[in-house]
């Protein structure tokens, strides 16, 4: 037997691993099953090579779970260690194993799936148990099996072991406020979670399956009856839809491994885009568009981060610009750094050169989408939009990309690019300042006497009912500017898109000022201003609108991004038409008909917005119902 003591720079080593190495304390169970992975890849590569004459057989990897004795076990049969190996390499913290290993054979096939770089995982282990053992026998002919034992302080032993089968056991002693490690479900989330797509199989005690009776026999429907057995429980695929050449695969394929990522998803996704690069950087992976409509709040943290099929986060901020966390699916590579506990990832060259391939990628596909079938694409739009504007607004270079394939839909169902819709409405819709003025609408259906109004005039009406409309429109704004947009409730036609000098009013301004009053007694004056124009006769009586800059920055702040100080009050223009002969009628009629007609105007004005309701409701319905005989 030997004793000593593991080369550290500080005996207070332990308490620090449990305390600080790794945010979550499960992460043990990951980095030691990639170490038995290692292992195993490490022998494969040996026999490939031909340094390894020895027979493989089954090398997969077991995690099983005593709770009876408080132990976690976890089994390899790789390419195990000797006693000078563990010296080197256990008591030896922060030397990795793995990476002289990677630099010794980096030119052999196989050795990339080596995926240990970091001398500290196995020192993991101490997070949980109070004692762990390794018990090992090295890949060299007539080794003598081992087994390493430490309590948690600097302190180990060495002793010959029997044991036969080539490999390394790693037995955690959980420690009594680690408890929950010995809950089968616990440990098999950890699994499911972490080592889902490792490259060599990862067992985990048995489960139930139900298969048809061996012997025929049948129930009393006449069906074959099913018998449950017991059956190893693999947790792993080992070969998952990114790791194979898109040419491999078919469409079904890509489905059944977005529901393989996602088994408690129901809907599939649009479509998928398959990334395989191998320079100047490695990276694979397989990114789906959701179907998001107009859900920007849709679950983020969907896109996981694997290293060379090693689970490493699901926040992956830092390697995919902000909008492209809507999208699914895996990303894969091993030149992402990462710290020590793999866990948090550092913005360095390679990460920003990851990032702007992922979006060119995103864009080009979008981009030949359109191109190869835009009928389809344009199926397809509701859903994609969501996703268009927030990248268009959040990156510009993608902002630039999209350009050709970024879509405005008007009332009539017909879609557009910018500058198409540009030249559609540009002879009719520019003002008397050279500026081509785009309505639209949110709501169709609630500005369907606004949206109609503009139609008799021969103006078209886009429909831009997303959250990040007012964001794109200011940006579309500040990118063209010979455009302005406005919506169709913003103000009056006249004004919304000034054709000559004003239309003069048939009032003067002393029967201004009278009817200003009456119409003030009408209305809420905190929330509408009495606005009088001299508009043409062919417009309603009474309009509401809201000026399309503070709704605009209404919108902005609701979201998130209006960039004000305080919240906008909602107020509206209660807009009075000088040169209706309604309006003019008001100052013939006598006393309270006087108001009563004017608060029938504004009345009607705001039942077509939708805007009467409650008592004010109540009262319009029992003064109409008064003047039918």
């Amino acid at each position: 037997m030997k004793t000593g003591q593991i080369n550290v720079q500080t005996e207070n080593i332990f308490p620090i691993i449990k305390k600080f190495l790794y945010s979550d304390h499960e992460i043990f169970l990951r980095e030691l099953v990639s170490n038995a992975v290692d292992a195993s890849q490490k022998i494969k590569v040996l026999a490939s090579n031909g340094e390894f004459k020895g027979e493989l057989g089954d090398l997969k990897v077991d995690v099983t779970v005593d709770k009876a004795s408080k132990t976690i076990t976890i089994k390899d049969s790789g390419i195990g260690m000797t006693a000078d190996e563990i010296d080197k390499y256990i008591n030896q913290i922060a030397f990795s194993g793995a990476e002289e290993f990677v630099e010794k054979y980096k030119d052999k096939e196989g050795s990339e799936n080596i995926i240990g770089h970091f001398g500290l995982g196995f020192y993991s282990a101490f997070m949980v148990a109070d004692k762990v053992e390794i018990k090992t026998l090295s890949r060299h002919k007539n080794s003598q099996a081992v087994k390493w034992e430490s309590n948690g302080s600097p302190e180990y032993t060495i002793t010959e072991i029997d044991k036969e089968d080539r490999g390394t056991e790693i037995v955690l002693h959980v420690s009594d406020d680690s408890g929950e490690f010995l809950e089968k479900e616990r440990i098999s989330g950890i699994l499911n979670k972490y080592c889902k797509f490792l490259t060599i199989p990862i067992y985990n005690g048995t489960k139930t399956e139900y298969i048809d009776s061996p012997e025929g026999e049948k129930d009393d429907k006449g069906q074959v009856k099913k018998v449950s057995v017991e059956v190893p429980n693999l947790i792993n695929n080992t070969s998952p839809a990114w790791t194979k050449a898109p040419k491999d695969l078919t469409q079904d394929d890509y489905d059944s491994f977005y529901k393989e990522l996602y088994p408690m998803t129901f809907e599939q996704p649009l479509f998928h885009i398959h990334l395989n690069v191998d320079y100047p950087f490695n990276l694979t992976g397989i990114m789906y568009f959701p179907r998001l409509k107009e859900n920007i709040e849709v679950q983020r943290n969907k896109i996981n981060l694997y290293s060379n099929q090693v689970f490493i986060t699901d926040s992956v901020e830092e390697i995919v610009p902000e909008f492209l966390t809507l999208l699914h699916g895996v990303i894969d590579s091993p030149d992402i750094p990462l710290n020590v506990s793999r866990s948090y990832l550092q913005s360095d060259g390679n990460v920003k050169k990851i990032s702007s391939h992922i979006t060119k990628k995103v864009s080009d596909k979008l981009a030949e989408m359109f191109k190869k079938d835009r009928k389809d694409f344009e199926s397809k739009w509701d859903d994609l939009q969501i996703f268009v504007q927030y990248g268009v607004l959040s990156d510009e270079k993608f902002a630039d990309r999209a350009k050709k394939y970024t879509l405005f839909k008007n009332t009539e169902g017909e879609y557009f690019t910018i500058d198409e819709y540009k030249d559609k409405v540009s002879p009719v819709q520019t003002d008397k300042d050279e500026k081509v003025v785009c309505l639209y609408t949110n709501d169709t259906e609630a500005h369907y006497s606004y949206v109609k109004a503009a139609k008799e005039r021969g103006y078209d009406v886009l429909e831009l009912s997303g959250p990040l409309s007012s964001h794109l429109i200011s940006k579309l704004e500040q990118s063209n500017e010979n455009m302005t947009f406005a919506r169709v409730d913003a103000d009056t036609l006249d004004k919304l898109i000034k054709k000559t000098d004003e239309i003069p009013s048939k009032l003067s301004k002393e029967q201004e000022e009278k009817l200003k009053e009456i119409f003030e007694d009408c209305v809420n004056k905190e929330k509408f201003t009495i606005q009088f124009e001299s508009l043409s006769e062919s417009e309603g009586p009474v309009m509401v609108t809201q000026p399309e800059f503070m709704r605009r920055m209404m919108e902005q702040q609701k979201l998130g991004g209006g960039g004000m100080m305080g919240a906008f009050p909602e107020m509206f223009n209660m807009v009075v038409n000088s040169n209706h002969p309604n309006v003019m009628a008001i100052l013939s009629k006598r006393g309270q008909n006087k108001k009563n007609t004017a608060k029938t105007m504004t009345d009607l004005a705001l039942l077509s917005n939708g805007m009467l309701k409650g008592q004010d409701l109540s009262k319009f319905i029992e003064r109409t119902v008064g003047l039918i005989n």
